[in-house]
């Protein structure tokens, strides 16, 4: 009975994860599809105000003005065609931001593993910093003091979560630095730099996917917290998190304005979580063959 059991298992939780990852998979794709091509699936301008036809229902309910299939909102804008542009812009925001503080964390993170004393030292301070004080907090008071713009904004996503970054790259780099092919690629005369770049920059791309994911997925959190409270993306441009935050006075009459965007929110974060973990056992070669 045990030399049945083992395979029924072994084959059924790879099938259950496949599901899972395949359905991840389509969404991912439907939703990027969506965002880059907005400009083409939007029936209507994300912009464009009809008062005569606010706070019309989506399909299927009395008083559904035809065209706007999932309703249209407080001024009477398609919250299609604006679900498909916020959707955009949060993606692209997080994705700057994300990759951002994948360069700033990753740089001091290899600088402090390959450096170690005061360098190491003042870098890890930093992280310390960081990680001490609620970045929410941090950007709130930098929003607040230079502006809304998109450029203070990508900033300020951009620096949320790099010390995670220069955490993992730095005990990876401490790890592997012990390692025999790394002390063979020194022996071999390999400065510091080839040595980075041929065997330590690789041998740390898992751990790293899977950081990215998680930070894709809390900056569109925090993008979305930001422009909930009035600091992120101005009215009248549309991000999922200010469609929620505009629509949240009209809950009680018309839900649709906010459950549209935070569905499109909720779908995202899912989305890239499950595709991280599927990013990181085929990066990682110990994993792939199980």
């Amino acid at each position: 009975m045990t030399t049945l059991a083992d395979p029924i298992t072994r084959t059924r939780r790879p099938a259950a994860t496949n599901l899972i990852q395949k359905v991840a998979l389509c969404l991912a794709v439907l939703l990027a599809g969506a965002a880059i091509l907005a400009p083409l699936i939007a029936p209507f301008d994300p912009l464009d105000q009809s008062l005569i036809a606010r706070l019309r229902p989506p399909l299927g309910f009395d008083r559904y003005s035809p065209g706007h299939f999932a309703g249209t909102d407080e001024l009477g804008r398609d919250v299609f065609s604006r679900g498909l542009y916020g959707l955009r812009l949060t993606l692209a925001l997080a994705f700057c931001g994300a990759v951002i503080g994948l360069a700033i964390g990753g740089l001091l993170g290899l600088v402090a593993g390959l450096r170690p004393g005061w360098a190491e030292d003042g870098i890890m301070a930093l992280v310390d910093m960081q990680i001490a004080i609620p970045f929410t907090l941090v950007a709130l008071l930098v929003l607040a003091l230079l502006g809304s713009s998109l450029t203070v904004l990508i900033f300020v996503l951009g620096i949320a979560g790099w010390e995670q970054y220069a955490r993992i790259v730095r005990a990876e780099v401490r790890r592997l630095a012990s390692q025999p092919f790394i002390e063979a690629a020194r022996a071999a005369g390999g400065d510091t730099a080839y040595i980075a770049r041929r065997h330590l920059l690789p041998n740390i791309v898992s751990p790293l996917v899977v950081q990215f994911t998680l930070a894709l997925s809390n900056i569109v959190i925090l993008e979305s917290t930001l422009s909930f409270l009035g600091l992120g993306v101005q009215p009248p441009t549309p991000s999922l998190g200010s469609m929620v935050g505009l629509g949240r006075d009209y809950m009680p009459t018309a839900p649709w304005i906010v459950l549209i965007p935070a569905g499109l929110i909720v779908l995202l974060t899912f989305t890239v979580q499950i595709l991280g973990d599927w990013l990181r056992d085929r990066a990682d070669v110990r994993l792939r063959d199980r």
